[in-house]
């Protein structure tokens, strides 16, 4: 990991939060690890941080305006946007503030940085930085999912102190956390890699109001996702039902029933490299779905198995790299292995709901994962982060993983 940005050429953008004092720190960890840098500021971000400061430390101009202003030329070229956005091998906007999320996701090029962005074809990762209801606002939430689905990289804000004088999510992450995800876009062997996850739980219809579903949040899948998010890769979900917030910076498709997940996954299959199923699929669905309300004191439901989709997903498996999930009670090593094989995982994750620590609504877990080749890695009890990043590092270890690098 160590100088995998040397001589990367990294332009900074700084945009009009008080966060701007971090990326001061930005700039200096950057060129610390060998990046040129070259400094974007928006007017409203020379507030904040004057950019002296930026052209000391980078040692290059700092650009700010489209055209010349106050009778002095600021721009280097007639088309400087376009000579900028030829330049770099990435793009860091720290902060990025609600405004910038906004006109970056509606296409707007209103200012010299928005015009860059939107003339410049590479990595763009961007570094949140707001007010916790602005964070949470609908419309700065669907303003990143927009830049995710083509293909922007994000740095979820951290909880803390705010600027307000409130506690929150939605400040800066620190300077040392965007450098590292910056860093394993470069060196991970994640860095490009498609990653499909599945998560949360599905929903089988009885009638207009009721429906069978599980006590699946989410949790396990979204922590997958997250942690091959920072380790590079790019990253999918197909979430079922879910009771905890989405992950930031990863495509998210949003699915019902067990037919639509299936559906979708089978889509996205084809264009994945690594497959994690860890949603909850109901096993089970209403044979014949009542189109009315159901009254009455006595109700039989006959039910009919729905499709296993994480074997049918085994059958298209091709050079992919497939990870299943198994919850058991009982005979777990046995079962496990013979799951492993029929439905042509290369690893199988399996969790018995009644260890203490583990299951369904808590934010731990205690896994065993088995692989293809007789291999047996038992966690203990431990984070769900940290079962997700223990689950993608034995994943790193197969040959099958070791085949999509070729």
């Amino acid at each position: 990991m160590k100088r995998a940005i040397e001589n990367k050429k990294i332009l900074l953008g700084v945009t009009g939060g008080i966060s701007a004092y971090k990326s001061v720190y930005l700039l200096r960890l950057l060129k610390g690890e060998g990046a040129e840098v070259r400094v974007v500021m928006t007017e409203a971000a020379c507030e904040f941080v004057a950019p002296l400061t930026f052209e000391t430390l980078s040692q290059n101009k700092v650009h700010i305006k489209m055209f010349g202003g106050d009778g002095e030329k600021n721009v280097a070229s007639p088309v400087e946007h376009i000579e900028l956005a030829k330049w770099p091998d990435a793009v860091i906007v720290a902060p990025a503030t609600a405004n910038t999320i906004a006109k970056l996701a509606s296409g707007k090029a209103d200012d010299l940085l928005s015009a860059v962005i939107c003339a410049y074809a590479g990595t763009v990762i961007l570094a949140p930085a707001m007010n916790d209801v602005m964070w949470e606002n609908p419309a700065t939430q669907e303003n990143l999912r927009i830049l995710v689905a083509r293909g922007f990289r994000t740095v979820p804000p951290e909880p803390g102190d705010l600027a307000c004088g409130y506690e929150g999510a939605g400040r800066m992450a620190e300077p040392e956390s965007i450098l590292a995800f910056l860093k394993n876009i470069y060196a991970s062997d994640y860095s490009g890699v498609r990653v499909l996850v599945s998560a949360g739980g599905t929903e089988e219809d009885l009638d207009p109001v009721r429906c069978i579903s599980n006590r699946s949040t989410g949790k396990m899948g979204f922590a997958i996702a997250a942690a091959a998010r920072d380790l590079g890769a790019k990253v999918t979900v197909v979430a079922g039902r879910t009771s905890i917030p989405l992950p930031v910076g990863v495509h998210i498709v949003n699915v019902r029933t067990a037919e639509e997940m299936s559906h979708t996954l089978k889509e996205l299959f084809v264009d994945s490299d690594v497959l994690v199923m860890a949603a909850a699929v109901s096993d089970y669905r209403p044979r014949a779905p009542l189109s009315q309300k159901q009254k009455g004191d006595g109700w039989t439901i006959e039910l009919t198995r729905t499709e296993d989709i994480l074997a049918s997903l085994g059958k298209m498996k091709g050079k992919r790299l497939v990870i299943g999930f198994a919850l058991e009670t009982d005979d777990v090593e046995k079962n496990a292995i013979e799951k492993l094989r029929k439905k042509n995982c290369d690893l199988l994750v399996v969790n018995n709901p009644l260890e203490e620590g583990a299951g369904f609504e808590v934010d731990t877990n205690e896994v065993t994962i088995y692989g293809h080749s007789g291999e047996v890695i038992s966690t203990g009890v431990r984070s769900k982060r940290e079962i997700a990043e223990a689950i993608l590092h034995a994943a790193h270890d197969t040959d099958a993983f070791q085949k999509i690098l070729v």
